[in-house]
């Protein structure tokens, strides 16, 4: 599951909500356009899933429109999704959950956490062993330093992530 359809779900945990509403509060949380190709075919997933029901309701001299409605089943779909960070996942992926930490407990915080820490230490190790066979590509040796420096300031952010995540209690709505 991608992180739009994260936001899709947590947006529905506020309340009934349709399409055209759904997506303008994606895109502000993400920050990225997001398309009716996109949109759609996610809540169909969802509604045959029965994470989401859907209704229509009639509007005068316009179309009907559809407003969806987030389940028990869609509830637990999205504390699945919050708690489990697929392997590969990248940064937006990680943040996505990050921003919904209220939702989890101190155990899946550290889940979450522990998974994106393995995979930027193997990005650094990867990046050290390119660094140790350069030779002569300057330009290319002060990118993968960087790179490196990058991946030690998100392991220094993740371990006050990881201490704060002990801290902060759990507000199931994330509110």
């Amino acid at each position: 599951m991608s992180y739009v359809e994260v936001l899709i779900l947590r947006h529905l945990m506020r309340g009934p909500a349709h399409g055209y509403e759904l997506r303008k509060h994606v895109e502000e949380g993400a920050g990225v356009a997001l398309n009716n190709n996109a949109l759609y075919p996610a809540l169909r997933r969802f509604e045959e899933a029965g994470a989401v029901t859907k209704v229509s309701e009639q509007q005068v001299g316009r179309p009907a429109r559809h407003v969806y409605t987030l389940t028990e089943v869609g509830r637990e779909m999205l504390q699945d999704m919050l708690t489990e960070l697929p392997s590969g996942a990248d940064e937006t992926e990680f943040l996505t959950r990050v921003a919904q930490f209220a939702m989890l407990t101190p155990e899946e915080r550290a889940g979450v956490l522990a998974a994106r820490e393995g995979a930027v230490r193997a990005r650094a190790e990867f990046l050290r062993a390119l660094l140790g066979r350069a030779t002569g590509e300057t330009w290319g040796i002060r990118v993968s330093e960087e790179l490196i420096r990058r991946c030690e300031a998100e392991l220094a952010w993740l371990r006050e992530l990881g201490a704060a995540a002990v801290r902060e209690p759990v507000r199931p709505e994330g509110e």
